[in-house]
């Protein structure tokens, strides 16, 4: 009988030791790819150098950047290669000149030209294809409303129309076809980002409305005021597609707030400041953190030799 149970024993050790040697290794961990989406907003969308400038200071890698308006011209000068101070620098010398000029017409009251010579100076590429990393940029056909995403060919033209507001800035016609702000169709383009590959996707949204508790003081606060209204009820669009959403407080800020830079990057920076966990937890690797003993079981390890304290 013992002889029995000895053999038992063996042979399940024996299977034991055939399982552990085809069990499957454990695959190494690889982070996911980031897309970060920055929303439109005028002046406001200054707030998103401050989210990049934290992410930067971080280490947090972003694989992709997509934007509408203003965060299209922020995205492209960041996938261009300009680092979040570097913005930050060109940012604190803006003026609404540098975008537009006034040029009435049956279409708008002023004309993007100057944008595309700002833009001309300060991107280090032409075209999408030279970016350092993949960048969409998010327009609205006028004559269809279909949405268009640009991400290859031309890009000055492609964050003009991103930014082209309607009634204030004229459209802009690309390949014979009429375009105008993205917001129409992706106010916060997550939804591309994941149509790219990125597997977390990282939302700015700026949810103040463009007009206070004053009301209107002329007819752009009407028109901003209704994209606005229009905006915030397309929310569920996009926030479908993103794993995060930030929405720094600009709410003290008026849409044209170009001489405030510095304290609206400070209320991105402060957004991303209190997202940072989360995103951290991204791009933990796991089996590093289980490789680390726990202080628990640090106090309740034998001391070594080297470790044991000196007499006094």
């Amino acid at each position: 009988m013992e002889k029995l149970q000895g053999i038992r024993r063996a042979v399940t050790a024996f299977g034991r030791e055939m399982m552990q040697g085809h069990r499957q290794p454990e695959k190494p961990f690889v982070r996911p790819k980031i897309g970060l989406a920055l929303g439109g907003g005028f002046a406001r969308g200054v707030a998103h150098v401050g989210v990049l400038r934290v992410l930067e200071d971080e280490g947090i890698p972003i694989d992709f950047i997509a934007g509408t308006s203003s965060g299209a011209v922020i995205g492209a000068m960041y996938a261009s290669g300009m680092s979040g101070k570097d913005i930050h620098e060109v940012a604190s010398l803006l003026k609404f000149g540098n975008f537009a000029k006034f040029s009435f017409s049956r279409l708008g009251f002023w004309n993007s030209s100057p944008m595309a010579s700002f833009l001309k100076r300060v991107l280090k590429a032409e075209t999408f294809e030279q970016l350092r990393m993949p960048l969409a940029v998010s327009a609205t056909e006028f004559t269809t409303g279909d949405p268009v995403i640009f991400s290859s060919g031309p890009l000055i033209d492609a964050v003009r129309a991103s930014c082209a507001y309607p009634g204030m800035f004229h459209p802009v016609q690309i390949d014979g076809r009429l375009m105008v702000d993205g917001l129409l169709s992706h106010p916060v383009p997550a939804v591309p980002l994941k149509q790219m590959g990125a597997e977390k996707v990282i939302a700015v949204y700026f949810s103040s409305h463009w007009v206070g508790n004053t009301g209107p003081k002329h007819f752009m606060d009407v028109i901003g005021q209704c994209f606005s209204i229009a905006s915030s009820r397309m929310c569920a669009q996009w926030q479908s597609s993103s794993d995060l959403v930030l929405e720094p407080d600009v709410s003290a800020f008026a849409y044209d707030a170009f001489s405030h830079v510095n304290e609206l990057v400070k209320v991105g920076q402060d957004a991303a400041l209190a997202a940072l966990p989360q995103i951290k937890e991204w791009i933990a690797d796991p089996s590093a953190a289980e490789a680390t003993p726990k202080a628990a079981e640090l106090s309740q390890a034998p001391l070594s030799p080297a470790t044991v304290p000196l007499a006094s």
